[in-house]
C-alpha cells in the first residue's frame, strides 16, 4: 500500500514537472513553430516572455464582470418608464475609487496653463475651455455667492468632487490623465527622460507627451528630438548587446572609444575598469515601448451606463452560487437610507437631500456631515470597493441618452455613442499631428468655444464607407442613433424612399394640420405643417446616473437615470474615470461556497 501511494506521489510530480517544463518552452518558442523568441538567430522576433499581468491604475479598484439586470428601479413615481429592465453582461473593468477631486482637476488645469499658456493668443482657449462653471453654485433666490470663489480652489475643498463640468470637459480630462499615467510609466521605466527638467527642451504646445503618437511614432513627439528619451527597452535585434564580448573585443573598443567601459592604470600598477556613460555618446539606445510589451496603461474613459449602473449596485455581495438573493434598492444592502448595525444604527448611509429644506438634519443627530458636497470616501464603499456611488454627487456617464435601453439589440456590454474613428493620414503616408496651425475650434450651443484637438494629439477623422464596405458588425461610422431615430427607423422610411415622390423625407415629428376649406367649391386642402419642432434628447444629450447632495432618496437607486446635453454643467453633478481590464476576468479562481 505504502508502495502504491509513493508511487502515485512520484507520478503527480513528473507530471507537474513536465507541466511547467512545457509551460516555460511555450513562453521563449513559438510552440506551433519551434522558432525562439528574441533571440538575434531566429530573426529577433519579440516577445513579452515575463508578462506579469495587468497592474491596477493608480486609484482604481477592479470590477469583476458578471450578468445582472439593468434597470428595474423598484419605484417608478415618475412614470416615464425608462428604466425597463434587460438583462445584460458586463465584461470585467476598473473604475476610479471615488468621484474625480477639486485636487485632480486643479492639477489638470496647472498642466494647460504651463503646456498652452493662455497668455499666448494660440492656446488661450483650450485654457479657458477645460474651467469648470463656477457660477453654477448661485441662486435667484439664495446666497451661495461666496461657493463660485472658493469651492474650486479652497484647500478646504481640496478633497471634494469637482462640479461644473461638462460631460464635454470630463471627456478631455479622460484623455489627458491617459498621457500623464502613461507618460510617468516611460519615465520610471528609463525611456523618456523628465521632460519638463530639461534644458533643451520646451513642453509647450505640441511639444509635449502623447500617448497615441509615441506609440504611432515616437519621432513625432518634439520633431523628432531623441534628446527627449534615455535607454529603451533591450533589442534582441542589436547584435552588439545581444552576445558578451571578450575582453580582447572589450579593450579594443576601449581604445577606440566605443565601449562603456574605460580601463587605466591605478597607483599600484595594475588595471581598473571605469563605466563610461555610453548613452551620452550613442544617444537613444535599445527599443522604444510597444503595445505588446504591456508597459503602457489603456485608453483611460467615462464608464458606460451599463458598467456604472453594475458597479453601483455590486450584486456581488448578494450571491449565493449562481443567483442573486433579493433586490438591492441602493448601492448598500437594505431598504433604507439609514444604518441598521447597532453600533452607527440610525446614520445616514450618503449624502443627500433628506427632505423640503432639509439637507443634512438637526445639528449633532442624524446629520449626515454636509449641506452641499462632502469629502470623498466620507461614507462606506459598497461590495466593489466604490465610494458615493449613491449620494454626494450624480456622475456622468459616457452614453448619449434614449428613453429605451433595447435589449433586443445588444446584450453584451451595452453601449449608444460609438463614432468610429482612424487616424488621418497626409499626402506623403504620414499620421498628421496638430498643432496650432491646424487646431480647429467647435462653438457649442451656449456659446462656448471648445478645441476638438489638442496640440501633439493625432488627428482623427469618421471611418468612410469603403472602410465598412462588407462588414458584418457595421456599416458607417455614426451609431449613435442606431436604430433609434436614423433614416433606417423611421416609420415611413420604405414609403418615403420606394414608393414615395423624389424629394420627400421621412416624418418622423410633423403631424398633420387641420384640413382647411378653400372657397365655395369646397376644396379641401390638406398637408403636414411645417413647423421645426425640438426635443430635448438629441444626439447631444448625455446620461448621468446616481443621485447626489441635492436630491431626494428617490435618485438614490442605481437604476435611475436622467440626462442633460453635453455642454451644459450644474452643481450636482461631477464625474469618475474607468479603463478595460484586458486578460482573464478576474485574479481569483471561483470558491467553494460556505456551508451555512
Amino acid at each position: 500500500m505504502k508502495r502504491y501511494i509513493g508511487n502515485k506521489f512520484l507520478l503527480v510530480v513528473l507530471v507537474v514537472a513536465t507541466l511547467i517544463s512545457c509551460n516555460k518552452k511555450s513562453r521563449t518558442h513559438s510552440e506551433l513553430t519551434g522558432w525562439k523568441f528574441n533571440d538575434p538567430t531566429y530573426g529577433g522576433f519579440t516577445a513579452n516572455t515575463n508578462y506579469a499581468g495587468q497592474k491596477a491604475p493608480p486609484g482604481m479598484v477592479l470590477i469583476e464582470g458578471g450578468t445582472f439586470t439593468m434597470g428595474s428601479v423598484q419605484d417608478d413615481i415618475m412614470f416615464d418608464w425608462n428604466t425597463t429592465p434587460t438583462k445584460q453582461q458586463i465584461r470585467s473593468f476598473y473604475m476610479d475609487e471615488a468621484e474625480v477631486t477639486n485636487l485632480e482637476y486643479l492639477f489638470y488645469l496647472q498642466y494647460l496653463e504651463k503646456v498652452y499658456p493662455p497668455a499666448d493668443d494660440n492656446y488661450r482657449k483650450i485654457y479657458q475651455s477645460a474651467l469648470p462653471d463656477t457660477l453654477v453654485w448661485r441662486e435667484s433666490l439664495g446666497f451661495n455667492e461666496l461657493l463660485t470663489e472658493s469651492y474650486l480652489r479652497h484647500p478646504s475643498y481640496s478633497d471634494y468632487p469637482v462640479v461644473g463640468v461638462s460631460w464635454l470637459q470630463a471627456i478631455e480630462y479622460c484623455k489627458w490623465r491617459t498621457d500623464r499615467v502613461n507618460e510617468k510609466i516611460l519615465m520610471d521605466k528609463g525611456v523618456l527622460k523628465s521632460l519638463f527638467d530639461m534644458d533643451s527642451v520646451t513642453v509647450e504646445g505640441k511639444n509635449r507627451f502623447d500617448t497615441g503618437a509615441y506609440l504611432a511614432n515616437p519621432d513625432l513627439l518634439f520633431d523628432g528630438n531623441e534628446d527627449i528619451y534615455g535607454r529603451g527597452l533591450p533589442d534582441p535585434n542589436d547584435r552588439s548587446r545581444s552576445k558578451k564580448k571578450s575582453r580582447k573585443e572589450r579593450k579594443a573598443e576601449a581604445e577606440a572609444g566605443n565601449s562603456d567601459i574605460d580601463e587605466s592604470v591605478d597607483d599600484d600598477g595594475g588595471k581598473k575598469s571605469r563605466r563610461r556613460d555610453k548613452k551620452a555618446d550613442q544617444g537613444f539606445t535599445g527599443r522604444h515601448v510597444k503595445i505588446s510589451d504591456g508597459l503602457l496603461a489603456q485608453r483611460f474613459r467615462l464608464p458606460t451606463e451599463a458598467e456604472w449602473e453594475y458597479a453601483a449596485k455590486a450584486d456581488i455581495e448578494n450571491r449565493e452560487y449562481n443567483t442573486i438573493r433579493g433586490r438591492k434598492k441602493y448601492s448598500w444592502n437594505g431598504r433604507y437610507t439609514r444604518d441598521e448595525t447597532r453600533r452607527n444604527g440610525g446614520d445616514q448611509m450618503a449624502n443627500f437631500k433628506q427632505g423640503k429644506g432639509d439637507y443634512s438634519g438637526l445639528a449633532g443627530w442624524s446629520n449626515d456631515g454636509a449641506d452641499i458636497t462632502i469629502q470623498v470616501k466620507s461614507y462606506d464603499s459598497n461590495a466593489f470597493g466604490l465610494y458615493d456611488m449613491s449620494g454626494n454627487v450624480a456622475e456622468w456617464v459616457a452614453d448619449v441618452y434614449r428613453p429605451i435601453v433595447d435589449n433586443a439589440a445588444n446584450d453584451f456590454n451595452y453601449f449608444r455613442g460609438n463614432v468610429f474613428k482612424k487616424p488621418l493620414i497626409d499626402e506623403e503616408g504620414k499620421v498628421v499631428v496638430v498643432d496650432y496651425n491646424s487646431i480647429e475650434f467647435d462653438t457649442l450651443d451656449n456659446g462656448k468655444i471648445v478645441p476638438k484637438d489638442l496640440p501633439g494629439s493625432i488627428k482623427y477623422v469618421p471611418i468612410t464607407k469603403s472602410d465598412a464596405f462588407m462588414r458584418p458588425n457595421y456599416e458607417k461610422a455614426d451609431n449613435v442613433a442606431i436604430n433609434d431615430g436614423d433614416l433606417a427607423s423611421t416609420k415611413n422610411y420604405y414609403k418615403d424612399f420606394e414608393d414615395g415622390e423624389e424629394g420627400d423625407i421621412p416624418r418622423m415629428y410633423n403631424s398633420p394640420q387641420t384640413p382647411k376649406q378653400i372657397g365655395e367649391s369646397g376644396l379641401i386642402i390638406q398637408q403636414y405643417d411645417t413647423k421645426k419642432r425640438t426635443t430635448l434628447i438629441s444626439d447631444q444629450t448625455r446620461v448621468y446616473k446616481g443621485g447626489s447632495w441635492k436630491d431626494r432618496a428617490y435618485w438614490l437607486d442605481p437604476s435611475q437615470r436622467r440626462y442633460l446635453p453635453e455642454y451644459m454643467a450644474t452643481n450636482y453633478i461631477g464625474f469618475r474615470c474607468a479603463t478595460d481590464k484586458l486578460g482573464a476576468m478576474s485574479y481569483k479562481r471561483r470558491r467553494k461556497e460556505p456551508k451555512r
